[in-house]
This record gives structure tokens, C-alpha cells and sequence, in this order.
């Protein structure tokens, strides 16, 4: 399973920090993925890392968000800057033995379960 944490709430054009951490079988996988879903809406992909460090981002996020991962510890990290109101959502974590995408959130084995982020103007 994944524990998602670093969730919470700030004003548009703060910041914060998600962390994922991976536990059992889910740990070492080719790509772990960050995931966001607004109520009422489907699960859009904010932004995906395999493990040779190659990145992918949702136009949405590109150059406010950053991607990272350690592999030695299995943590999947999503540094998000300059907030809108927008980015407002659940976000989740996912990995999965696959070839990274934004597009598909059935192909991810793990999730968590989620924590919110909420972006006041």
C-alpha cells in the first residue's frame, strides 16, 4: 500500500511538499505517478517519474510542479509552488511495473488513499 501526506491548506501562489511512502511489494516500482481528482470530476494525472529519473508533467502543473523520487527508500515526492485555486483536489499517489502514463489510471497496481490540497484566492 502507499501513504500520501503533506497535504493541506494555503493561499494561491503558496506552496507545499506531498511525500509518498510505499510500503511492502508496492516499494521499488518502474513508475510511480501522481494523480488528482476534484469533486465531482475524473482522476487526472498531474505527473509521473520512472526509475531512471525520466519525468512527465500535465500542461496544467508544467513549471510549478516538481517530480522527484528516492529510490534507495521508495519515496515518491511532489514539490507544488505558485498554488491556484485551481490545483485544489485530492491528490494520489500510484505505482505500478508499467510504463509511465498520465492517461491511464487503471494501468497503476497501488494507490493510496489520498490527502487534500486546498487553494484559496
Amino acid at each position: 500500500r502507499l501513504l500520501e501526506s503533506g497535504g493541506g491548506s494555503v493561499q494561491a501562489g503558496g506552496s507545499l511538499r506531498l511525500s509518498c511512502q510505499p510500503s511492502g511489494s508496492s516499494a521499488g516500482q518502474y513508475c510511480m505517478a501522481w494523480f488528482r481528482q476534484g469533486p465531482g470530476e475524473e482522476r487526472d494525472g498531474v505527473a509521473t517519474i520512472d526509475l531512471t529519473g525520466t519525468s512527465d508533467y500535465a500542461d496544467a502543473v508544467k513549471g510549478r510542479f516538481t517530480v522527484s523520487r528516492d529510490n534507495a527508500k521508495g519515496i515518491l515526492y511532489l514539490e507544488m509552488n505558485s498554488l491556484k485555486p485551481e490545483d485544489t483536489a485530492t491528490y494520489y499517489c500510484a505505482t505500478g511495473d508499467i510504463d509511465c502514463t498520465l492517461a491511464h489510471p487503471h494501468r497503476y497496481k497501488t494507490w493510496g488513499q489520498g490527502t487534500q490540497v486546498t487553494v484559496s484566492s
